[in-house]
């Protein structure tokens, strides 16, 4: 597993472009998978958060929050483009963090784009195992050029 930083760090351009894809509405915006008790998948709305060389989301009490606190497997997949079909797509294991230095620099970077968490939330790393990468020419176009980065 690696972090957000590491990821960058190994492969800027991706991590610039997927910025962009998580940033493109303003605020953090995508789909996040959760496995559900009987091994299913679940699929919820999330806002995600980078700051400082992390990814993170403030969960709240939900269907979603129980799934990660029990098994904190996880997919993440940007919302699409207006014009173009690009995807962002990060696989890897959340994990609840309770420090207030992370709470406090999590919650700034998340307020600056619009956002607003309650007490009642709880804050999550996500830690990346595979990052996945679709940029596609316009649309329609097929097929995308794929990259993929796989953590160490």
């Amino acid at each position: 597993m690696a972090t957000w930083a590491v990821f960058e760090e190994a492969e800027p351009e991706m991590a610039k472009a997927g910025r962009a894809l998580i940033y493109q509405f303003g605020i953090g915006l995508g789909f996040l998978a959760t496995v559900r008790k009987d091994g299913g998948p679940r699929l919820h709305p999330f806002c995600p958060v980078l700051a400082v060389g992390e990814l993170w989301g403030f969960i709240i009490p939900s269907p979603k929050r129980e799934d990660l606190l029990r098994d904190g497997r996880f997919a993440f997949h940007t919302f699409p483009p207006e014009k173009v079909d690009d995807e962002f797509y990060v696989t890897g294991t959340a994990r609840q963090v309770t420090d207030q230095a992370s709470w406090d620099a999590a919650l700034a970077s998340y307020e600056e784009k619009g956002g607003k968490a309650e007490p009642s939330e709880l804050l999550f790393a996500f830690d990346i195992e595979q990052v996945m990468w679709a940029k596609y020419e316009g649309r329609p176009s097929w097929p995308p050029a794929y990259r993929t980065w796989r953590a160490d």
